[in-house]
């Protein structure tokens, strides 16, 4: 029992600076989210609004909500968006301003916003950001895109980490 005591007490250090880091980089996470679903918000409020459609505002803070939930959320708020047009002008121009704004909006979010806003506050660079969402993707499906970048930066506070030890070792110094 002592000697585990003596190994706790050894390492808490270095576990509370792990945790601390991983805790600023998980927070910086949050941070980088909510401004995109901000941005976001914004954009397809806007956007909707333009259409002259009722309850844009309220569909385009919705939509920019659930974007968080890769493929469903865009979809959820693609569908209302297209019911919700069809619903007030029928089958006219509207619904192919919603659909454009809908389009642009994926797209200023999965390549730009989201690399820049999310994977640069956490220290991934845009191209990691896109990588680590394709392969937690393929490894463990819907639940894996939802905690890839999570993830990645924990394992990026655990690689500087490793980094570290390795540049104080003798094997490097050599």
């Amino acid at each position: 029992m002592g000697s585990l005591f003596c190994f706790t007490i050894r390492y808490q250090v270095t576990a509370q600076t792990l945790v601390s880091e991983t805790d600023g980089l998980l927070s910086q996470y949050l941070r980088g989210q909510m401004l995109v679903i901000l941005i976001m918000a914004v954009f397809y409020s806007a956007g909707l609004s333009l259409t002259g459609m009722q309850g844009a505002l309220g569909l385009g803070v919705f939509t920019a909500i659930v974007i968080i939930i890769p493929y469903i959320g865009i979809a959820i708020g693609l569908v209302l968006a297209v019911l919700s047009v069809i619903l007030q002008f029928g089958f006219s121009s509207e619904l192919i301003v919603v659909l454009v704004i809908f389009g642009i909006g994926q797209v200023l979010e999965g390549f730009f916003l989201t690399p820049r806003l999310v994977g640069e506050r956490i220290g991934l660079h845009p191209v990691a950001v896109l990588f680590a969402l394709l392969i937690f993707a393929k490894l463990f499906g819907f639940f894996g895109v939802l905690l890839a970048l999570p993830a990645s930066a924990i394992v990026l506070v655990l690689i500087r980490f490793a980094w570290s030890l390795y540049e104080q070792s003798t094997w490097y110094r050599k």
